[in-house]
């Protein structure tokens, strides 16, 4: 039986199972995302990057992608020398399918659904970011520098570039203020639908 999600949490809840020390968690790229669009600009096709977070107390992935993406996430992950099974905890910015569609990869991981400001493990934390859906949330990582792993609250280097939410939203104010508020806190982002980026820079990065 895969791990049913959990979602009874408070906010600012521990979910660390084990003492942390002070070593900073690090945050690999197993896939990248992206965007197709036909020359009119309708959306063709959106897969979401996947993101894997090793801390003193947790592996987590973040974000599944879309179902079908099984051998790309399989090989990112044996880059690493990682097995699916290892991963102990799997969080999705939200239940978008270009999501979560390989959840089920990890079935010895618990599937959190956690809330504002709930911590994950140490220098591990979730920040709540609406506006492409209620539920999206992004990801926040202490590393040697701050990554936030942002899902479709800020969906490509463009939207960052030109300064504009993503084109799918339920609320385009809630999208512009949380696409603000990474950008206050993060150094590097991992969008959802492409490549990780440098801020300061403006310019696409290689995470380890």
């Amino acid at each position: 039986m895969g791990p049913k999600a959990d979602s009874s949490f408070g906010s600012k809840v521990d979910y660390s199972p084990r003492s942390s020390p002070s070593t900073r968690p690090k945050v690999y790229l197993i896939k990248p995302g992206s965007l197709l669009r036909d020359e009119a600009g309708n959306l063709l096709d959106a897969r979401s990057s996947v993101a894997l977070v090793i801390s003193a107390s947790r592996w987590i992935i973040v974000d599944t992608g879309l179902k079908g993406e099984e051998k790309e996430i399989l090989q990112g992950l044996q880059k690493l020398s990682i097995r699916p099974e290892e991963i102990d905890t799997v969080i999705n910015t939200h239940s978008h399918p270009d999501h979560c569609g390989n959840n089920y990869l990890f079935s010895r991981a618990a599937v959190l659904c956690p809330k504002k400001d709930d911590q994950i493990a140490s220098g591990v934390r979730v920040m709540a970011t609406p506006g492409h859906s209620l539920d999206s949330i992004s990801v926040v990582v202490d590393s040697d520098r701050r990554v936030v792993i942002s899902g479709d609250a800020l969906p490509t280097f463009s939207n960052f570039i030109k300064g504009v939410p993503p084109a799918f939203h339920i609320d385009k104010e809630m999208a512009v203020k949380s696409m603000a508020r990474l950008e206050d806190i993060a150094e590097v982002i991992v969008p959802g639908h492409d490549r990780p980026f440098s801020l300061s820079e403006k310019r696409y990065i290689d995470l380890p």
